[in-house]
């Protein structure tokens, strides 16, 4: 008998259809003896209504109070799955965050997980029922709902599958599992049976839709055995999550080839090279909340430098705003964008030991006329700046060169 805490999204409880669907599903675990944690977003499209009516009544809605609203959500999701679960005779209870006492802190619309209090689960696991609690959610020390920001019943999951030293972690989705690359840009690209925490966070940081980033930072800081499975279908295992030193065999060099459409560059030219330059621009930027990515500066010469970076396409005229501004405080010469690139990157922890990766990367692009606009690199991963264009074969032949499709 294990404890098994089961996470399905949106999709997969879309309708009451689908409900009864991961109901059945659940009851043939609970059958088997298992004990059944069940955490469940919002129907699809659910929550993005709930803040539109907000934005009808309010501008910017005050985040209190957005919260309230947006968490209503899942308590419907969660009350539908008790309620089909108990049609076909499996006991069942449901909890909203607060109830489990999932506390946060008062960030709201994007709030933190402090603790989490198992002892009302644990009872009612004990007593053969299920749990199913509304993930995305919890409440601070003053009683106040939070959530967790978008794709939060993700860390939900993770979350109380970590405070309850669950046996596994399963995350439900609309895929069966985690891809070499994009099926949908190389129908050839094969699902992997296991990824380390380290690929799968890259993975995820990088473009990969699959798993929310702060889920996996979770699984990998708790040792949280995570698994990707589709729920709409019954057979398959999936992919495992793990820690590398689960395996006992060697690494491929590369596991997957990761991808970003939304991706801006902004360079200003001309500005003074001299100490905290660097800061001087980007301080700017980070005052305003935006998140820069990577960062070239150039070699200065008659005093002066170029500097570039990446920010997501989102935020590129807002940045570019607050450029103009500094530009004018700093003397540079001017200021130039490019809103239609891409973020390519290749990813694998065999990387370490295995050199020449990075060569072969970049002739495999060159053999192609694809122009390498900025390079970023870490332990296990190679991240190159294209123009948008050659986003897809950019990505299929990486996939082919590191032999991905075999």
């Amino acid at each position: 008998m294990a404890l098994i805490v089961q996470k399905y999204g949106g999709t997969s409880v879309g309708n009451p259809e689908r409900i009864k669907n991961v109901a059945k599903r659940v009851a043939k675990f609970h059958a088997q003896g298992h004990q059944v944690v069940v955490v469940v977003s919002a129907m699809s499209g659910e929550t993005n209504k709930l803040i539109a009516l907000a934005k009808e009544v309010q501008a910017n809605p005050d985040p209190r109070e957005l919260d309230q609203i947006c968490s209503t959500g899942e308590q419907v999701t969660i009350g539908l799955l008790s309620m089909a679960l108990m049609d076909i005779g499996v006991p069942a209870r449901s909890y909203t965050g607060g109830q489990v006492k999932v506390l946060t802190d008062s960030t709201f619309t994007k709030a933190r997980i402090l603790s989490i209090d198992e002892a009302n689960m644990r009872r009612d696991l004990e007593a053969g029922k299920v749990v199913v609690v509304a993930g995305f959610q919890g409440v601070d020390a003053d009683g106040n709902i939070t959530t967790l920001g978008r794709g939060g019943s993700d860390t939900s999951g993770v979350a109380l599958a970590a405070a309850l030293k669950a046996d596994e972690c399963q995350i439900y989705t609309d895929v069966d599992g985690v891809y070499t690359t994009d099926p949908r840009v190389v129908p050839e690209a094969k699902k992997l049976d296991t990824i380390t925490f380290e690929e799968m966070l890259e993975m995820a940081s990088l473009g990969s839709k699959v798993l929310q980033i702060r889920s996996v930072e979770f699984a990998g800081k708790y040792k949280v055995k995570l698994r990707v499975l589709s729920s709409f279908q019954d057979e398959g295992e999936g992919t495992l999550i793990t820690v590398e030193e689960d395996k006992n065999m060697e690494q491929p060099i590369i596991s997957g080839i990761a991808f970003n459409r939304d991706e801006a560059k902004l360079t200003m030219l001309g500005v003074p090279d001299t100490p905290g330059i660097a800061y001087q621009i980007l301080g700017a930027i980070a005052d305003a909340n935006i998140d820069v990515d990577m960062i070239i500066q150039n070699v200065g010469h008659d005093g002066t430098t170029d500097f570039s970076f990446t920010v997501n396409r989102g935020d590129f005229a807002k940045a570019q705003g607050i450029l103009e501004t500094v530009k004018a405080k700093l003397g540079g010469r001017e200021i130039t964008g490019d809103n239609k690139i891409c973020k390519v990157s290749a990813v694998g922890v065999g990387m370490r030991s295995h050199p020449g990766v990075a060569s072969k990367m970049f002739k495999a692009l060159a053999d192609e006329g694809i122009n390498i606009q900025m390079i970023s690199t870490s332990e296990i991963k190679i991240s190159v700046v294209l123009d948008e264009k050659y986003l897809e074969l950019a990505v299929r032949v990486l996939h082919r060169t590191f032999g991905l499709d075999q």
